[in-house]
């Protein structure tokens, strides 16, 4: 589990072209990684779309945005084209980094309990210190939130 104030544990997660992103190597600059349930869902798709539209707001603030949930390259990469997103979207198939953020949780819908992914947003500061963490996001004026928040830092 994490908390604000530790360092922000490091991970190397997959993202759809080929690559792979490593966290510590963007030290030096703030991070927002949000954890999302699944791509091409209601609220999945406009928390995507919110942080691609204010893409160049974070840039303008050299952050880098991440988008983290359970789907494969593969389906990132289909929801990246049909939905013309911009964000960085990554791969964690075996839920690693996801059990280690603390956002694999055990859920209930509809009287049925399933383990997945709590919408989580983590702002990294430059130096890789947990400067922020948004528990069970509400999609609606989020983005506004954390551009807020990092402007502050």
């Amino acid at each position: 589990m994490i908390t604000q104030g530790i360092s922000a544990p490091d991970f190397t997660l997959p993202q759809d072209g080929g690559s792979d992103v490593t966290l510590s190597a963007l030290k030096g600059n703030p991070v927002i990684v949000y954890f999302y349930p699944k791509d091409n869902t209601p609220g999945c798709t406009t928390e995507a779309l919110d942080f691609t539209a204010r893409q160049q707001e974070f840039a303008d603030l050299n952050c880098t945005v991440l988008g983290v949930s359970k789907d494969s390259v593969k389906k990132h990469a289909n929801f990246r084209t049909k939905h013309a997103l911009s964000v960085t979207l990554l791969s964690d198939a075996d839920s690693d980094v996801c059990e280690r953020y603390g956002v694999w949780k055990e859920k209930k819908m509809y009287g049925k309990t399933f383990w997945g992914i709590e919408r989580t947003t983590v702002l990294i500061d430059a130096d890789g210190t947990i400067a922020r963490i948004w528990p069970k996001v509400k999609v609606k004026g989020h983005v506004d939130d954390v551009l807020t928040t990092l402007r502050d830092l």
